[in-house]
């Protein structure tokens, strides 16, 4: 009798956990994404295949099966699970859970898995606190951390575990988790339907975080216990509007197309808006800053030549740190971009360039300019008569420097529009004096 009260206890505390503990994977067949890791013959496969302790880093960014991991590890492997959490615990709690491992493994023969999740909010005591586990194999350790542990964890701990990195899921992999979710006793059991519309703008609202999308799809089904839940569903339960943007459609070229018109005609309002609205609609962060670095070159080039720095340094970041922080880096160099003087003055230039080259406008190199530095060259008269500018004064000489057949051809023509206008003077009197026309 009582153990038929206990199963029902247990059974009735498992419906009142979240959606997303309760579909937690319990063995790797069940893990969805991180095929990388997941393969025959990958560190965290031969974990779970044999009984050797290891001490594991799992970096990635949340939502993508750290702590989902850590327990498939210790499910598969019959291991006591023990997980501390950085947020709360200190040094007495993580050297307690260790002896209590210690002891388990000790007088049982019983290993641990000692789960430290957010493992890079430890300070560097409480990092020492982990080491003579990890050296002597009294746990198997699994640190958990969405930031860079070359930074936050110390070197010693590193050092003696393997880091693993977890991907974002795919759009696929969350779109699985939600149909398995759906469908699964454990989750909604198919009391309701998600539209393909609705699957869609939960896959986008989730952002490769598989918790988040489960946790949203929850708060839907609360609000429609059963039958279809509509994108209309999703809106109300997340107070989230679903952004009609198709990646693959119209909506995709006409946003990105008003986005670079906006910053070509310096408004940097609706230029925010339209990067809002792709940012909101799931779109790839690198496609957002390819296009931002492209226009900061095109549109604005010499006129603010620190624009492309500018846009560069944001690409750079939000291929580091991704969304959502990463908008605030894109944001930044929208702005700069779309309040810079402009100037097309180097698309022109290297267009007008490559058409004639196209034409078959190349012509010989001069001779005196040619490579000088191999055997023979001196008989065939290459680098002859050169004359090496730094020798004169402020670095300029007279001399031809383009083939002959384009003596007189003009590509760059700078404008006078912000830092460009001083760019146009120098190069309008290096121009002359090269070319003997001053």
């Amino acid at each position: 009798m009582e153990s038929l009260f206990d199963a029902a206890a247990e059974e009735a505390h498992r419906g009142q956990e979240p959606l997303a503990v309760r579909m937690r994977p319990r063995g790797l067949s069940e893990v969805i994404g991180q095929r990388h890791l997941l393969g025959p013959g990958t560190p965290l496969r031969r974990l779970v295949e044999s009984d050797a302790p290891m001490s594991l880093f799992l970096w990635g960014p949340p939502g993508t099966g750290k702590t989902t991991l850590a327990y498939v590890v210790a499910g598969a492997t019959k291991r006591r699970f023990v997980e501390v959490s950085a947020v709360s615990a200190g040094v007495k709690e993580v050297r307690a859970a260790i002896e209590q491992a210690r002891g388990e493994l000790g007088m049982t023969g019983r290993q641990t898995v000692l789960f430290v999740d957010e493992v890079h909010r430890f300070n560097k005591a409480q990092q020492d606190a982990l080491l003579p586990a990890v050296e002597n194999r009294w746990v198997t350790f699994i640190g958990a951390t969405t930031e860079n542990p070359f930074f936050s964890v110390i070197s010693p701990l590193l050092s003696r575990s393997l880091l693993l990195t977890l991907e974002p899921l795919s759009e696929e992999d969350v779109r699985a988790v939600l149909e398995r979710a759906v469908s699964d006793p454990r989750g909604l059991a198919g009391r309701v339907a998600l539209t393909p519309e609705a699957t869609g703008h939960l896959v986008r609202l989730a952002g490769g975080d598989a918790r988040r999308s489960l946790t949203y799809l929850e708060a839907a089904a609360l609000i429609v216990p059963s039958g279809e839940i509509t994108v209309e569903t999703v809106e109300k339960a997340v107070d989230k509007a679903a952004v009609r943007y198709d990646r693959q459609g119209d909506q995709h070229y006409d946003v990105i197309s008003a986005f670079i018109k906006s910053m070509r005609g310096s408004d940097a309002d609706a230029a925010l808006h339209y990067l809002a609205r792709m940012i909101e609609a799931g779109e790839d962060p690198r496609f957002i800053a390819r296009r931002v670095v492209i226009f900061a070159s095109e549109d604005v080039g010499m006129a603010d030549p620190t624009c492309l720095q500018v846009a560069v340094a944001a690409a750079q970041a939000a291929q580091m740190i991704g969304f959502p922080e990463a908008s605030i880096n894109l944001a930044h160099a929208v702005i700069h971009c779309a309040l810079a003087p402009k100037s097309n003055a180097v698309v022109k230039a290297i267009g007008a360039a490559t058409q004639d080259v196209r034409r078959g406008l190349i012509g010989q190199v001069p001779a005196h300019l040619r490579d000088a530095h191999y055997p023979g060259a001196a008989k065939l008269a290459h680098g002859k008569d050169y004359k090496y500018p730094h020798d004169y004064d402020h670095a300029l000489v007279r001399q031809v420097y383009a083939p002959a057949e384009l003596q007189d051809r003009r590509y760059y023509e700078p404008t006078t529009h912000g830092a460009e206008a001083q760019v146009a003077t120098r190069w309008s009197k290096i121009r002359d004096y090269l070319r003997g026309t001053s």
